[in-house]
């Protein structure tokens, strides 16, 4: 097993400055870096490769999705502005020897509501139409997407290992996997072991944090029901620490964190690695 700890941990948008932080993510023990790629203009795909290199670390990328990149919306120049993006991330992809694209990517972070179940049916055939579209495109470029299911307060579409099982079916396309994350897990899934047994050989990514966003190993997570699940299909890939930092505003206020869950970020990353690998 490999271990990843995403860059908004310390900051938001990840742009070439913030290969100042791998260093440090090297010499703490990580493999993987997970870079999330909210604006691409701000990346230079090069000189982040380099850095990578220099470091010894790899690459997995984290695409956002905010309202102007929703593939449900009701204006279908709203899906192209989204797909151009993913194809975006698809040339870091390149640029970083990244196998797929990871994000909740079938609708908007945030769309949260009651619909009808009519209303419900269409945006679904819109994410699976838009979706299976992106697959075929990624495996003419031997991709893959890896679709993350997200709790309730943060979209009414996918919210469980169920729910992306049934979009994967329905897409129907080989490029399209699975991520899940454990902070929406304990909040959406009776039982972890069950949904990870589920995702099965569909799922290439693991994203990990307690239940209240701290560092794994600290909370109520059930990790041996994580253990579990993941022996059982095999799961040898990296699991990514992600949890974010109350020290940039407009992205504490997206994902609701108020205050620090470690006497420092730094901190953060080394108790919950040293417990991951104690674990896994």
């Amino acid at each position: 097993m490999d271990f990843a700890v995403s860059t908004w941990l310390w900051t938001s948008p990840f742009s070439t400055k913030t290969i100042e932080l791998f260093p440090k993510i090297s010499a703490m023990g990580f493999s993987h870096v997970e870079i999330p790629v909210e604006d691409p203009d701000l990346i230079d795909a090069k000189v982040v490769a380099k850095a990578l290199e220099d470091h010894g670390l790899k690459a997995i990328l984290c695409a956002a999705f905010g309202p102007s990149r929703d593939l449900t919306h009701d204006d279908s120049k709203v899906h192209q502005v989204c797909k151009d993006y993913v194809y975006r991330c698809f040339d870091l992809c390149h640029a970083w020897d990244c196998k797929f694209v990871a994000g909740p990517m079938y609708s908007a972070v945030g769309k949260a509501r009651l619909v009808s179940p009519e209303q419900r049916k269409i945006e679904w055939n819109r994410a699976v139409t838009n979706l299976r579209e992106i697959c075929e495109r990624a495996e003419k470029e031997s991709l893959s997407i890896a679709l993350e299911p997200l709790n309730r307060f943060e979209s009414d579409l996918i919210n469980t290992a169920q729910d992306v099982v049934n979009l994967v079916s329905d897409i129907n396309h080989p490029a399209a996997r699975i991520l899940l994350d454990s902070f929406h897990m304990t909040i959406e899934e009776r039982d972890l072991e069950a949904a990870i047994r589920l995702a099965g050989d569909k799922l290439i990514h693991v994203q990990v944090s307690e239940n209240y966003r701290g560092a794994p190993g600290t909370g109520l997570t059930n990790w041996e029901a994580i253990k579990r699940g993941l022996a059982a299909i095999g799961y040898d890939d990296v699991i990514s620490i992600e949890s974010f930092t109350p020290n940039v505003q407009e992205l504490a206020g997206a994902v609701c964190i108020w205050k620090p869950f470690a006497e420092s970020q730094y901190q953060f990353a080394e108790d919950g690695l040293r417990f991951l690998k104690e674990t896994f």
